[in-house]
């Protein structure tokens, strides 16, 4: 296996309980095992990263000083945090960066030095890697109970949690349908929903 140069996670849902449009720092909470496994990627010399998509913005109901303010407290809980990409777009404004198009994965991976093929993007819904696959990286899902059935059985890679998948990153890149350590997460992990995504709302039926 080559070795992981850079992992890149999602924040919401992923790294922290999902708040939707957050902007205060003290609703900031991590979900179990997100600082352990950042601690086992900076033992090893891996650099992390988190990419994420906050409509909020444009929407108008936080401001870029409050995803800031958040991202800051979340660098102090489970951080520090080598690279942060942050979209602050609407599903309709046709921007390059907004998962899951490619755009913010592939700032991140130059921020941090490494070749896409190099890094490993983590995440909670389809969007997060799909937007791996589009810039070339590897994509592991987390499922929590807002993923779809459909999102976990189409992912290449599906971990319980985010400890889990890192200590399975930490010999090397993914390669073939199962990593070490991997368990499988049955259907019933994910809520119900509808069978696609909704004008203006993410992969999960909720606007993100």
């Amino acid at each position: 296996m080559s070795p992981v140069q850079a992992v890149l996670f999602d924040r919401d849902g992923t790294l922290v309980h999902d708040v939707p449009y957050n902007g205060d720092p003290e609703r900031v909470r991590p979900v179990d095992g997100a600082r352990e496994a950042v601690a086992l990627l900076r033992a090893h010399g891996i650099r992390a990263g988190v990419v994420t998509n906050q409509s909020g913005v444009a929407r108008g109901l936080i401001g870029e000083a409050d995803v800031h303010r958040v991202n800051r407290r979340v660098d102090e809980l489970i951080g520090p945090f080598d690279v942060w990409e942050v979209c602050p777009h609407g599903p309709d404004g046709g921007c390059p960066c907004r998962k899951p198009r490619p755009g913010l994965v592939l700032r991140a991976a130059e921020r941090a030095g490494a070749a896409p093929g190099d890094c490993v993007v983590i995440g909670d819904i389809g969007a997060d890697v799909e937007a791996a696959r589009r810039a070339g990286a590897h994509g592991i899902l987390v499922p929590n109970a807002q993923t779809r059935p459909e999102e976990t059985a189409a992912a290449d890679h599906v971990a319980p949690d985010v400890l889990t998948a890192v200590r399975a990153l930490v010999a090397g890149v993914p390669e073939g349908g199962v990593l070490v350590n991997e368990r499988p997460v049955r259907a019933a992990f994910a809520a119900p929903g509808p069978s696609g995504p909704a004008a203006g709302v993410d992969t999960r039926g909720r606007p993100r």
